[in-house]
């Protein structure tokens, strides 16, 4: 003959005990975690949202003889038939189609070689590439500035060696360019072949062996398991430097001061200018996020353009 099983009745003593189970496992009050990140809420919300909607409140207004006015949509409307922000954007357009490219190519060919078995001190070579980034923005553009100088810089110096004659770095619209693309790409180059390198650590060996057996020539293995392994972080770094080119402000501020004849005038500099030059902070907060827009779109693009298909 079988007992019937019963649920337990709780005895009163276990009902007084009950409120205690809020209690977490640990021993502290569920609130606890909250407290703990509360300060941290507290530096996000003062430091981060309340510039955002502040910068949104400040694009709707404008400045009448020092009085802060309510404008609506007129800094954006302004925007739109502003030929000299076309400008800036054409410029910034322009470096960012050279320039990433250019870098990232470069960064995943130092990253090969960089994962090379046959290259030697290698961790040498990848601190080498890696200090660049260590130097400071306005530093390295002094640096750059004095190195491209056309009357006494060192490269007209090196290349009139072979019968080159001094080029105006930084004094031709199209050089200037190419001055920024240089030292650009001098200086994140490196940045990005320590990803791409930490990446190729993750691929399996297994492939490679198993393409060599196959009888894969090193071009195959590189294009058929070195590249598909390395797309998380060509993704990664196609979005950040696309979103660190549209903000450029530094080079082209220390190296051309946005000249010669606004050649380099950036999106950055421009909202540098109306906000800390002529103090029309209604207007630089209506191009900062006129910005954000582009740049948002431009990412969306690039996750649709780069997303894996199943």
């Amino acid at each position: 003959m079988t007992t019937a099983l019963k649920t337990p009745v709780p005895t009163r003593a276990e009902k007084a005990q009950a409120p205690k189970r809020r209690r977490s496992s640990a021993g502290y009050p569920r609130i606890t975690p909250y407290l703990f990140l509360l300060p941290m809420i507290l530096l996000f919300v003062g430091f981060k949202l309340y510039p955002y909607i502040s910068a949104f409140w400040l694009s709707l207004t404008k400045n009448v003889g020092g009085d802060v006015q309510f404008a609506g949509l007129a800094n954006y409307t302004r925007l739109l038939q502003d030929p000299l922000f076309f400008t800036a954007l054409g410029n910034t357009g322009i470096i960012l189609l050279v320039q990433v490219p250019i870098m990232l190519v470069l960064a995943i060919l130092l990253a090969v070689a960089f994962n090379s078995a046959i290259l030697k001190w290698r961790a040498f070579w990848r601190t080498s590439y890696f200090v660049p980034i260590v130097m400071g923005l306005v530093a390295y553009g002094i640096l750059f500035r004095a190195l491209l100088n056309t009357n006494e810089g060192f490269v007209n110096y090196l290349i009139g060696f072979i019968g080159i004659g001094p080029i105006p770095w930084l004094g031709d619209p199209m050089w200037a360019k190419v001055s920024i693309v240089i030292a650009m790409t001098w200086h994140y180059t490196g940045q990005n072949a320590i990803i791409y390198l930490a990446q190729m650590q993750s691929i399996g060996g297994e492939l490679y062996e198993a393409a060599h057996v196959d009888g894969a020539s090193a071009f195959q293995r590189f294009w058929h398991v070195t590249l598909p392994g390395l797309r998380p972080a060509i993704v990664l770094t196609v979005i950040l430097s696309t979103i660190g080119t549209l903000q450029l402000f530094d080079e082209p501020y220390v190296l051309t001061n946005g000249g010669p004849d606004n050649a380099t005038l950036t999106v950055g500099m421009y909202l540098y200018q109306n906000g800390f030059k002529y103090f029309d902070f209604g207007y630089a907060s209506a191009i900062g996020y006129a910005l954000t827009i582009i740049i948002g779109v431009i990412s969306l693009i690039q996750l649709r353009l780069f997303k894996e298909k199943s």
